[in-house]
């Protein structure tokens, strides 16, 4: 769908990416009424979310020039393309803080402080010989309404899931920077 951007001035499809940029980073997006002429309703909802997630996808995946261009290859022509690698190349910075507020804005809970104790559970009520290790975890968690404290009690196989997940997370967040 980026391809319909050839209906357009390469001037004016610069204009149009910036304006698509400003809307992803929160400011205010293109009108549809500058460019009612050009497209149909459909058509112009079509060429938002096709440009609004190109950036998206370059700038998360932290994409080459080259990789860009080969994404833009469909387009009839090389001036659009080169307009809208020029706005990710200007504003890939800004578009990726953008991308990192939304996804900060899903949770304004964080992790303040917290402890662990390792218990062995000797015996139960129904197994009088159990001797299974126990993991207890003190979450102090801060959230906008203030400090909330959260307590679990995990085996050894509810840890090793944890600790994946949380390795998983951390390899996440280094990918983001």
């Amino acid at each position: 769908m980026v391809d319909s951007l050839s209906r357009l001035a390469a001037a004016d499809c610069l204009a149009l990416c910036h304006k698509v940029v400003d809307g992803l980073c929160g400011r205010e997006p293109p009108c549809r009424k500058d460019y009612g002429a050009t497209w149909s309703l459909e058509e112009w909802l079509d060429l938002l979310n096709s440009l609004t997630a190109f950036f998206r996808v370059a700038v998360g995946n932290n994409s080459s020039d080259d990789e860009v261009m080969g994404g833009l290859s469909g387009m009839s022509s090389s001036s659009h393309a080169d307009a809208v690698l020029s706005v990710l190349r200007a504003r890939r910075e800004e578009i990726r803080r953008a991308l990192l507020d939304r996804t900060n804005s899903i949770s304004s809970a964080t992790l303040k402080d917290f402890d662990w104790q390792l218990k062995l559970a000797l015996s139960s009520d129904k197994i009088s010989s159990l001797h299974t290790p126990l993991l207890s975890l003190s979450l102090d968690v801060r959230e906008s309404t203030g400090l909330r404290s959260v307590t679990m009690e995990m085996n050894r196989d509810e840890l090793n899931t944890l600790i994946s997940s949380l390795e998983a997370a951390n390899k996440a967040v280094l990918q983001l920077k």
